[in-house]
């Protein structure tokens, strides 16, 4: 099937624009995405080194509360507690009117739902309320610059995350013949290198045995994390020995972190790991149920290319069952929400210039309602792909409710109705949405018809 600019904007990317093109060719995609990350660049998310107030930052409040408690009183201990938690606060508002923003003024939506996505696949959460903050930044170092380039390098810098360190217990596991195991009792923790198996590599149904989880898990032993120093490889928690892997043997007489990269990199590019990342992102991107021909294609085109991203996303842009005329995916609510404000045409200054009220009313809080809490997926598997989880009786309430008030707080001057069925929908909208539109008491009702239709639902 030929390349379809309206299908490529709202199928791959992050919407309609009434102002921005969308892309002409899927060569046009992969130059974008090979360049410069403008958008990241002229709207800023800091890195985990930049980020404030890190977690180092609560550590040092911490013992700086207790000064403060031992001078000053509970009282003022208690108002130094909640200006920390106040920063937090206001960090989780900026960083998610960032990311709307991006989606929203991005002339490379392909980038941002890439973003999303891994992000989702390298899923992380918050360990505690004051550390929420934290995790955009994680996406911003451990994700984002990684998009274009090798699987390996990305797997690395997201399992060599304080994040995911702390998210998955990593830093409580000792090999059980380490020296320090043996002074403090703690034993190994497994959940690391499963969900690097199951979730991040070889896939559910991958080729691999619980001995090479155990051994495996052994093998990330001395692969820690704390507040004060971030991630670090601690060699007196590391398990002496060698581990074997699916068959091959890592480590030796000297424990390192090395070891724990080499066999990453060797994940990286495993057949089941390459078929388990074709099949994820052409579920996610095109069908529930994809064309087996074009994942054995992509997957070959990764491997070819020894695990090089670009491979296995051009592979899939130039299949001709990617450009299937019928939409088939659901629209998750921030994606929902976020091509609303992009079909609006929302200016950057409005949606950056929102305060922490303005966005927890307009997008955090609806956000819940639909059923996608910011940054809180359930599980370290991320959130589901089945539009079941999506379309519910209060989801769609959610969606509906916001497409009919939100847009007339955000935005002053609402589009007329008769022209913004094109400008969200593209150039051959369902007859019905037009004459719906048109036929609004109000140009709120009007636009809130358009946003709450199921054509705008789906991608």
């Amino acid at each position: 099937m030929p390349f379809d600019p309206t299908l490529a904007a709202i199928r791959f990317g992050v919407g309609l624009s009434p102002n921005i093109a969308p892309p002409s060719s899927v060569d046009a995609m992969m130059d974008r995405l090979r360049g410069p990350d403008e958008i990241g660049a002229l709207v800023k998310i800091p890195t985990s080194a930049d980020v404030y107030p890190s977690a180092n930052d609560h550590r040092l409040a911490s013992i700086a509360l207790n000064e403060v408690r031992g001078t000053d009183g509970e009282a003022a201990a208690e108002e130094h507690r909640l200006t920390m938690r106040a920063e937090g606060r206001e960090a989780v508002g900026a960083y998610l009117r960032a990311e709307l923003a991006r989606s929203a003024h991005t002339t490379d939506g392909f980038r941002e739902r890439l973003v999303r996505f891994w992000g989702d696949h390298f899923t992380v959460r918050a360990s505690n309320a004051i550390s929420r903050n934290l995790i955009s930044p994680y996406v911003e170092t451990a994700i984002r610059p990684y998009l274009a380039g090798n699987f390996a390098d990305m797997l690395v810098a997201a399992v060599s995350s304080p994040m995911m360190i702390l998210y998955l217990d990593q830093h409580r596991s000792m090999g059980p013949n380490s020296r320090a195991a043996q002074s403090n009792g703690l034993g190994l923790n497994e959940n690391l290198a499963r969900e690097i198996l199951e979730l991040h590599t070889l896939g559910v149904g991958g080729r691999y045995s619980q001995n090479d989880v155990r051994e495996f898990a052994e093998l990330l032993t001395g692969l820690t994390a704390s507040a004060r120093r971030g991630a670090y490889y601690r060699s007196q928690m590391a398990e002496p020995g060698s581990e074997t892997v699916l068959g091959i043997t890592y480590g030796g007489r000297e424990e390192s972190m090395d070891h724990v990269v080499e066999v990453l990199r060797d994940l990286a590019v495993h057949p089941d790991t390459a078929r388990h990342l074709a099949r994820k992102l052409a579920v996610h991107f095109i069908a529930p149920e994809p064309d087996a021909a074009m994942i054995e294609e992509m997957a070959d085109a990764y491997l070819a290319a020894n695990g090089e991203l670009t491979a296995l996303y051009d592979e899939m842009l130039r299949s001709d069952s990617a450009w299937g005329a019928q939409l088939e995916k659901v629209k998750q609510p921030f994606d929902f929400i976020s091509s609303a404000v992009r079909a609006l045409g929302i200016p950057l200054e409005v949606i950056q210039g929102a305060t922490l009220q303005q966005t927890r009313r307009l997008i955090q809080r609806p956000l819940s309602v639909m059923g996608q809490d910011w940054q809180s997926p359930v599980g370290p598997d991320g959130w589901p792909e089945e539009e079941d989880n999506w379309i519910t009786p209060q989801g769609m309430a959610g969606r509906i409710t916001w497409s009919m008030q939100a847009p007339r707080d955000m935005l002053q001057d609402l589009p007329d109705p008769r022209e913004f069925v094109f400008d969200a929908l593209g150039p051959t909208p369902a007859d019905e949405v037009i004459f719906a539109a048109g036929a609004a008491e109000t140009v709120s009702d009007g636009v809130g018809i358009v946003l709450a239709s199921a054509a705008f639902q789906r991608r």
